[in-house]
């Protein structure tokens, strides 16, 4: 039974290129606009990608849920753990990876909306499920700075996790 994952993103067409899960925000509005206003758009294909990052196919169906965050706050002493209940709905026994992604959204520069921070290969037999965790410590949530500078800034801080970067669920903890 197959598990593996895309490395990158598959774009409908060309017109497409470049399609990344990890771009930045353009502060464009959000295409989850149920009016749709001012969002550009395709006329004959989706904007996302043909195949998200992260994507993969299996003779097992997985449904993730229980999803659940240790803490609100954390300290730059303390870590955040993340817990998520992965479930093979299949009659098939199969193996899923689950990844974690972040998003700074407070940052003083342009931060990526979603960057891989972690993944774990589970096996799940089918019918079962499986509970995953994840510790997120205060170094994960570093980048570099405009002079190369590592530096970890307090703020909001979103956390993903799902099979893919497109199908995810979302919480969140504010870094003090």
């Amino acid at each position: 039974n197959p598990s593996g994952k895309t490395v990158m993103s598959f774009p409908y067409a060309v017109g497409q290129i470049p399609v990344y899960y990890n771009y930045f925000n353009s502060g464009r509005p959000s295409p989850t606009d149920p009016a749709g206003n001012w969002y550009t758009r395709y006329r004959d294909i989706p904007n996302d990608p043909l195949y998200p990052f992260g994507f993969g196919l299996s003779y097992s169906e997985f449904k993730y849920s229980d999803y659940s965050i240790s803490d609100t706050v954390m300290t730059r002493n303390k870590h955040v753990s993340v817990k998520v209940t992965v479930t093979n709905t299949s009659n098939t026994d199969g193996t899923e990876v689950v990844q974690l992604y972040l998003r700074d959204v407070t940052a003083s520069i342009v931060r990526p909306v979603k960057e891989l921070k972690a993944f774990k290969r589970v096996p799940v037999k089918a019918g079962a499920s499986v509970e995953v965790s994840f510790t997120i410590e205060p170094s994960d949530l570093a980048f570099y700075d405009g002079f190369g500078r590592q530096k970890t800034e307090p703020g909001l801080f979103k956390v993903y996790v799902g099979g893919d970067s497109k199908n995810v669920l979302e919480k969140s903890f504010v870094l003090q």
